[in-house]
């Protein structure tokens, strides 16, 4: 439509030298808004002879209401989810296969907590972590420091929702902490932090495992090179590194095996 088409709608009776010019203007002008065209129009109207004494009838203006899309970048504060994290104490049940007799700590040694996080495609999601009582508090900065960056997590779930399995865990591209397993070393058997709750893997495709000359889990082949950042992924120096840091974890990247998805205590 035409800029007319959003204009004032005037209505012409008599004078046929009026109407004449008037139609003459549609015609040509395509009912244009330009300078020109209007003082046709108003001279039309100003020589016209009017039936009555009484003024024509004011123009009209039709507006139509439009809704404007809300965006993220439009959404206020109070819009985001406030960070969560709640603890609790936690069973041998609920820690599943992850826990057995003989494990060097006991469930009253655990909690369960339940944390705030954002997933790669920008959601707030709710995770469950399995933590030594000791780490829970230098922990909880963490994870609010991630949170607050929007630092993205596949998933947070205990490895009992796995089986215990690492691997099944790892291939999930699963965040977890407590697994009351062996460490996957050289050198004689030892018990892994994560058989403490004092050690938590971090997306672990993204920041795979480099051990004997395999890449855990299969899947993070493609993030061996470290030489960008990329999304839930961990770098010396960047801001995820240094949240853990100053909590006093200590980054497995800088392990001789490099253990890119690994923060212990």
């Amino acid at each position: 439509m035409g800029a007319a088409g959003r204009g004032d709608r005037h209505s012409l009776t008599g004078g046929a030298a009026a109407a004449a010019i008037v139609a003459a203007c549609l015609a040509l002008s395509g009912c244009g808004t330009d300078a020109k065209t209007t003082g046709l129009r108003e001279e039309a109207l100003a020589t016209s002879p009017s039936p009555t004494a009484a003024a024509p009838p004011a123009p009209t203006t039709s507006v139509t209401a439009v809704d404007v899309p809300v965006t993220p970048t439009m959404a206020t504060a109070s819009a985001v989810p406030a960070f969560r994290w709640r603890v609790a104490r936690v069973s041998a049940a609920q820690l599943g296969a992850s826990w057995h007799r003989g494990c060097p700590v006991g469930p009253s040694s655990l909690r369960r907590v339940t944390v705030s996080y954002w997933d790669f495609a920008g959601h707030p999601r709710t995770g469950v972590l399995v933590l030594n009582a000791g780490v829970v508090a230098d922990t909880r900065a963490v994870f609010a420091a991630l949170y607050r960056m929007r630092f993205p997590f596949r998933s947070i779930r205990p490895v009992s929702d796995f089986g215990a399995s690492d691997d099944a865990s790892m291939a999930a591209d699963n965040t977890s902490a407590f697994n009351c397993r062996l460490a996957v070393a050289s050198g004689p058997p030892s018990w892994s932090r994560h058989a403490y709750g004092k050690a938590i893997d971090v997306n672990p495709v993204e920041n795979p495992y480099l051990f004997a000359g395999r890449v855990l889990p299969p899947a993070g082949a493609r993030f061996v090179s470290r030489s960008r950042a990329r999304p839930g992924l961990i770098r010396r120096g960047d801001a995820a590194y240094r949240a853990f840091v100053a909590a006093g974890y200590r980054w497995g990247g800088a392990f001789r095996a490099h253990d890119y998805q690994h923060f212990e205590r």
